[in-house]
């Protein structure tokens, strides 16, 4: 992909959320700058899972130059502030006040180059009681009420990837993207912040909307929907759970007779709609399994199919590493290729082509080359 060709992104970024967003630019085509401390990113050391290397650092950052950089001194400091006079976006997610008290608040840098695109990523934002707080994803689950309303009755829940990070790199992404064609037309950049917290936040829109309007209050159900039934898990006679979910009445009427066959439950007390059967749910899930109890998975599978029905797997790791619909990429990394999980978009039906994800500092010396004579003139001023 080269749509992204002749965009230059410095990035000092570090573990998920500003690396996801950055990621993505490069598999775009555009050049991305990743600083590093002379330590490297502490993503790098996470793990040691995939050929000695971290699987969150493999994932997030291909298609990069790693140049290490230490900002405490005068001698670096100029060199970033030359990668930055020659950059379109400038990223960062430091801990909060970091990179002002380094000299690179977004404000300053805006004023200096105006075509600039600067992209700060924190936990709770710029402003706020919390917004002085360092934030990680497990902690942001849980503030935003993610986690609250994640697990089983007996006890909340974290979800299983870092999913406050990918939202906050995912917006923040799309947001560059939207500053980029902007400026096109302005020929000015644009100062955008994102938080870990506000891109959670506008996920949790539901069940707040409930319970604002309403005093809905969103019930944890484990491999159950909170908000509609039936629309969860249940086991089969082989001791495999089948997934599956009524959307709308006709889909209703469809699972009662075609189903469970008890046409009679269409429109009996406490099941005609979808809110008596959340208020009645216990009783509906004893129907339900009693069915998936006399079938086996695929009986189950093949009935619900038979009857128009969305249905799937409780699939574990090692069930979706082998799932006929998983797409791979060829990545090469300092420890050897490897295979990662595509990027979900797909361009003209082509196989995506991904660059290689670098040692730390591989690009240190050539970059510096590259921009010494920049660094020496902001180094004279």
């Amino acid at each position: 992909m080269k749509d992204l060709s002749g965009i230059t992104v410095v990035a000092v970024e570090q573990a998920v959320a500003a690396p996801y967003a950055s990621s993505r630019l490069a598999d775009a085509g555009a050049r991305v700058i990743k600083i590093e401390r002379p330590e490297g990113d502490f993503a790098r050391n996470y793990d040691s899972l995939v050929e000695g290397q971290s699987a969150y650092f493999v994932w997030l950052n291909r298609g990069k130059e790693s140049v290490c950089l230490d900002l405490r001194t005068d001698a670096d400091r100029a060199l970033l502030t030359a990668l930055i006079a020659s950059a379109d976006v400038f990223i960062q997610n430091l801990k909060p006040g970091s990179i002002d008290k380094l000299g690179f608040g977004s404000a300053s840098l805006r004023a200096r180059f105006p075509r600039l695109i600067t992209c700060d990523i924190s936990g709770f934002g710029e402003r706020g009681d919390y917004s002085h707080l360092k934030a990680y994803d497990l902690i942001v689950q849980a503030e935003s009420g993610l986690a609250y309303i994640t697990g089983t009755p007996d006890g909340a829940a974290r979800v299983g990837v870092s999913v406050c990070d990918i939202s906050a790199g995912m917006t923040a992404h799309s947001a560059i993207l939207q500053a980029l064609y902007a400026r096109t037309a302005t020929g000015i950049g644009t100062a955008i912040q994102v938080s870990l917290f506000d891109a959670v936040a506008d996920w949790m829109n539901v069940p707040v909307l409930q319970h604002d309007y309403s005093n809905y209050r969103t019930q944890r159900a484990g491999v159950n929907h909170p908000s509609l039934a039936p629309y969860g898990a249940y086991l089969c006679a082989d001791g495999k759970m089948v997934i599956f979910s009524v959307q709308n009445d006709r889909e209703w009427v469809k699972f009662c007779a075609d189903f469970l066959k008890r046409p009679d439950l269409t429109r009996a007390s406490g099941f005609a709609s979808n809110m008596e059967r959340l208020g009645n749910r216990p009783a509906l899930d004893e129907i339900v399994q009693g069915r998936f109890s006399e079938l086996t998975s695929h009986q189950a599978m093949q009935e619900l199919e038979a009857a128009g029905l969305a249905y799937g797997r409780l699939n574990d790791i090692a069930a979706v590493s082998r799932h006929p619909h998983i797409r791979r990429a060829d990545v090469q990394t300092p420890g050897g290729k490897i295979e990662v999980i595509a990027p979900a978009a797909i361009f003209n039906q082509k196989p995506v082509t991904l660059r290689p994800v670098p040692a730390l500092g591989a690009h240190t010396a050539s970059v510096r080359q590259e921009f010494e004579a920049e660094a020496r003139t902001v180094g004279a001023k």
